[in-house]
C-alpha cells in the first residue's frame, strides 16, 4: 500500500482512537465540579477514573483475542458502538454509584479501540514503517490528550451546557469513525475454528477487581493489617493463579503464556506496567492540582498542562519518524525512561505557591519522556511475534500499561486522599481549636471541597493540602518510572522487518541451512524455485476446487 492508501485506510481508525482518548481526558478537569455536584468522596473521584481503567484493563486481551478470530474492522465497530452508549448513559447520571457504573460501560469500549489500532496498523504495515504511523497515533493521542482536557473546562464553564456535556460531546466524533471506517479500511478476515477463553478472561477481571477494591479502601474503611485485606489479597493472588493455570491448560487462551517465553515481550510488558502508572496519575492529578491547590478554572487547568502534551506530541512523532528511517528504537525508550524518571522526581517537588515556569519544565520533561516510551513499547513487541499472535501480543502490552495506570490511579489515589487529610488537620490546628473543629476543612470528612465557599485562611490550608498531596503522588510515582528504566535497559535490540506482518514468520522463524551459509546465491535461487513451484501447485489446486464447484 502507498502513503496515501495507508492513510486513507487509518483516518476512521485514528478517528476512533481520538474518541477513545477523548472520553478519558475531557472529563479530568470536570472531575472535581462532577463529583462536588453528585456528593462524592476523594474515594469516588477515584473510582470514576479507575473504573474506567480497570474494564479496559480487562477487555484488553480479550479484544486482542477476538482481533485473531474474526473482523478487525467489525471488532473497531463494536466497540465504537459500546463506547457511544456508556457515554450517553453516564451524562445523564443522577450519582457517583452511576456514573461509575457508565465508566465501566466506556472502558469496555475504549479498550477494543486502544488495542485494535495497533493491531490493525500491525496487520498493514511493516515493523520498519510502522514507527513513522505510530507516530501520526503519537500526535492523534497528544491532540485528544490537550484537546479533552480544554473541550471539558470549556463545556463545564459554560452555563448553558455543564459538565454532562462532556460525555456527549464524544458522540458525534464516534459516529463518523463508525462511518469513515465502513467506507476506508477494508481487511481481510481470517477465521479459525477455535474458543474464546471467557473462563481466564473472567479470573483477570476478578483478580485485577479485587486487588483495586483492597488498595482504594485500606487505610479508610478498614486498617492495612486486617482481615478485609487477607481476604482481598488472598483472593486476589488466588485467583491470579487459577487464571495462570487456567491458561496453561486453554487451546485458545486469552495471554498465550508462551509469549513470555521471549524476553523482550516479558520485558516491555512490564516495563508498559510501569509506564502506566506514571502516565495515568500525570493525567488524573493534575487537574486536582490546579483547581483545587491554585484555585484555576477548569478551562485553565486544561491550558496549564499544555506542556507535558507538546513534549508527548514533539517525541513521538520525532521518535516514529527516526525510527523508521532507521529501524533502531532502543535508544529511544531508555531515553524516554530516563526523561520519565527526572521528571516524575521533579514534579514530586511540587507545592501549591511553587512558580509555574517551573511546573511547565517538569510537565514537558515527563511528555517527551512518556513520548518516547509509550508507542515503542508496542513496536519492539510486535517485531517479535509471528502474525497469528499478533493481536494478542500487542494486547498484552497494552493490558500491562492499562493494568498499570489502574492499580496507579487507585493507590496514589488512597495514598493522596491520606495526605491531604494529614496536612489539613495538621492546617487547622495550626488556626485555632476553632479551625480544627471542622475537620476536613468543613468537607464533610473528605469530600472535594468548594473553594468559593471557604474562608480565606481556610482555603489556604486546603490549596497548601492539595498542592503538598499532589507532590507527594509524584514523588511516590518516580521510582516506579526507575523500574521501568531498569528493565528496558536489558531490552535486547532487534532491528526492525521491513516485510509486512503476514510475511514475517517465514523470515523470522527461518534458520540458514549449512548450504545457504556456504552458497547463498544458490540457496536463494532454490528458493525462489521453491516459491514459483508452491505457486504453480496452488494455482492448480484453484482450478481443480472451481472446476469441481462448477
Amino acid at each position: 500500500m502507498t502513503h496515501p492508501q495507508i492513510m486513507k485506510a487509518l483516518s476512521g481508525l485514528m478517528l476512533g482512537m481520538f474518541v477513545a482518548i477523548l472520553s478519558s481526558t475531557i472529563v479530568s478537569n470536570a472531575l472535581p465540579q462532577i463529583i462536588s455536584d453528585l456528593g462524592g468522596t476523594q474515594s469516588s473521584y477515584t473510582w470514576v477514573v479507575t473504573a474506567a481503567l480497570l474494564s479496559m484493563t480487562a477487555a484488553t486481551p480479550l479484544w486482542g483475542k477476538l482481533s485473531d478470530l474474526f473482523s478487525k474492522k467489525l471488532l473497531v465497530q463494536i466497540s465504537l458502538v459500546i463506547y457511544v452508549l456508556g457515554s450517553v448513559v453516564a451524562g445523564l447520571s443522577q450519582n457517583t454509584g452511576t456514573l461509575i457504573a457508565c465508566r465501566v460501560v466506556q472502558g469496555i469500549g475504549v479498550g477494543g479501540l486502544s488495542a485494535l489500532a495497533q493491531i490493525v496498523m500491525a496487520a498493514m504495515i511493516s515493523p520498519r514503517e510502522r514507527g513513522r504511523y505510530s507516530g501520526y497515533l503519537g500526535a492523534v493521542f497528544a491532540v485528544a490528550t490537550v484537546g479533552g482536557p480544554l473541550l471539558g473546562g470549556v463545556i463545564t464553564d459554560t452555563d448553558w451546557l455543564g459538565w454532562r456535556w462532556c460525555f456527549y460531546v464524544g458522540v458525534p466524533f464516534a459516529v463518523i469513525a463508525l462511518i469513515v471506517l465502513q467506507r476506508t479500511l477494508h481487511l481481510p478476515v481470517v477465521r479459525r475454528d477455535v474458543k474464546v477463553d471467557w473462563l481466564g478472561a473472567f479470573l483477570i477481571s476478578g483478580s485485577v477487581s479485587l486487588l483495586l477494591i483492597w488498595v482504594t479502601q485500606a487505610g479508610d474503611s478498614y486498617a492495612w493489617i486486617s482481615w478485609q485485606t487477607w481476604a482481598m489479597t488472598g483472593g486476589a493472588v488466588a485467583l491470579g493463579l487459577l487464571f495462570v493455570l487456567v491458561e496453561s491448560r486453554a487451546s485458545d487462551p486469552i495471554i498465550p503464556l508462551r509469549l513470555f517465553r521471549n524476553k523482550t515481550i516479558t520485558l516491555a510488558s512490564a516495563a508498559s506496567l510501569f509506564v502506566g502508572i506514571a502516565m495515568f496519575s500525570g493525567t488524573v492529578f493534575f487537574s486536582q492540582f490546579f483547581q483545587l491547590a491554585r484555585g484555576e478554572s477548569p478551562k485553565m487547568s486544561g491550558i496549564l498542562t499544555i506542556p507535558m502534551i507538546v513534549g508527548l506530541f514533539v517525541s513521538s512523532t520525532l521518535s516514529g519518524q527516526v525510527i523508521t528511517k532507521t529501524g533502531k528504537w532502543k535508544a529511544w525508550i531508555v531515553c524516554g525512561g530516563v526523561l520519565l524518571t527526572a521528571g516524575l522526581g521533579l514534579l514530586g517537588t511540587l507545592r501549591h505557591d511553587t512558580p509555574y515556569w517551573h511546573i511547565a519544565i517538569y510537565m514537558a520533561v515527563t511528555g517527551l519522556g512518556l513520548g518516547m516510551m509509550m508507542q515503542n513499547l508496542v513496536l519492539a513487541t510486535q517485531n517479535q511475534v509471528a502474525p497469528e499472535d499478533l493481536g494478542a501480543a500487542s494486547s498484552v502490552v497494552t493490558f500491562f500499561r492499562s493494568l498499570g495506570g489502574a492499580v496507579g490511579v487507585s493507590a496514589l489515589g488512597a495514598v493522596m486522599a491520606n495526605r491531604v487529610t494529614h496536612y489539613v488537620q495538621d492546617g487547622m490546628a495550626a488556626l485555632g481549636p476553632k479551625a480544627a473543629a471542622m475537620g476536613h476543612g468543613g468537607t464533610a470528612g473528605g469530600g472535594i471541597p468548594d473553594l468559593d465557599k471557604l474562608p480565606a485562611p481556610v482555603r489556604e490550608v486546603i490549596e497548601s493540602a492539595y498542592g503538598h498531596g499532589v507532590g507527594d503522588v509524584f514523588l511516590y510515582a518516580a521510582p516506579f518510572a526507575l523500574l521501568g528504566l531498569v528493565l528496558v535497559v536489558f531490552i535486547k535490540e532487534v532491528a526492525l522487518k521491513s516485510k509486512p506482518a503476514a510475511h514475517a514468520p517465514a523470515a523470522a522463524l527461518h534458520e540458514p541451512s549449512p548450504a545457504e551459509a556456504v552458497a547463498p546465491g544458490a540457496a536463494k535461487a532454490a528458493g525462489e524455485a521453491a516459491t514459483e513451484a508452491a505457486t504453480e501447485e496452488a494455482a492448480k489446486k484453484a482450478a481443480r476446487a472451481a472446476s469441481v464447484k462448477a
